[in-house]
């Protein structure tokens, strides 16, 4: 079917969408972004994507092109234009156009927004049964990952490694303590317990984050969000990754070397039943 994109007020075929060559965005990659998975036609915590969207255009004072109707509207026309009833809708907005020059532009320009949905692809019943691959990497991005920045060239770096390797992600350390993965935040079991680093500024505060201290409470799971050292994830009974399109996945392989017993965990099975139930109240709704 034709993907429909909105662009700067107006719904178009997504080849159609043009931005000018000038936009802050395409120049400096100023200006941020969020990923919504969208279940059985319905938006996937919704209230907490809109939140750290808002809390990213403050964190590098872009103004909020839409209030929180024009927001949640844009959304749900975008995913109503659409026949997939699993999506995840992309939303980007960039300072705008303006001359080249690296300070914000004075005054400033109207900003940047653009939308479009997909096709919410979600990890196949192998990935789920058997786990998959990553490497270990240094974690050589910026000190602000906390912002979901469309700067995404260290991740991109990251990511490539990982395939180069012939693994689904990187877990990648800075400093000797664990950070996230490329596109992903990464979990650290041992036992019944699971460990995550802190929301700081070296990690991307996923919306899953919230999500996964619900899903511990509800499977009686003991969540602690702490430093992590290389060490301890090396000795690991289970990790496991979670993200807006990979929603739990077990990572059973490290450096080519097993995770506990190389095969999902009880607690990543724990997790991905919760997280099931979640979406199916969800679209029973």
């Amino acid at each position: 079917m034709t993907q429909t994109a909105y662009l700067n007020g107006e719904f178009m075929p997504i080849e159609e969408a043009r931005v000018p060559v000038l936009d802050r965005g395409f120049i400096f990659g100023d200006g941020i972004y969020e990923v919504v998975p969208v279940y059985a036609r319905r938006p996937f915590r919704w209230p907490q994507h809109l939140a750290r969207l808002k809390r990213s255009l403050a964190a590098i004072g872009i103004d909020n092109p839409h209030d929180d109707d024009g927001w949640t509207k844009l959304v749900t026309d975008l995913v109503a234009r659409h026949e997939w009833p699993d999506q995840f809708v992309y939303m980007q907005v960039t300072r705008g156009v303006a001359r080249r020059d690296h300070a914000f532009p004075r005054p400033a320009v109207r900003p940047t927004v653009f939308g479009m949905s997909s096709p919410l692809v979600l990890p196949t019943a192998a990935q789920v049964e058997q786990g998959v691959a990553a490497i270990t990497l240094p974690d050589e991005r910026w000190l602000h990952c906390d912002i979901k920045s469309t700067s995404l060239l260290g991740n991109v770096l990251a990511r490539e490694a990982a395939v180069q390797a012939g693994a689904s992600e990187c877990v990648m350390f800075r400093d000797g303590y664990l950070t996230e993965g490329s596109a992903s935040n990464i979990w650290v079991a041992r036992g019944e317990r699971l460990y995550g680093p802190p929301t700081d500024n070296l990690v991307l505060q996923g919306v899953r984050y919230g999500l996964i201290q619900e899903l511990c409470a509800q499977a009686g799971i003991d969540l602690q969000l702490r430093r992590i050292l290389r060490e301890e994830v090396q000795a690991a009974d289970e990790l496991i990754l979670s993200s807006a399109t990979k929603e739990v996945l077990a990572i059973t392989s490290l450096d080519g070397r097993p995770v506990g017993s190389g095969r999902p965990g009880p607690v990543f099975a724990n997790l991905y039943a919760a997280y099931q139930q979640v979406k199916a109240r969800l679209a029973s709704r």
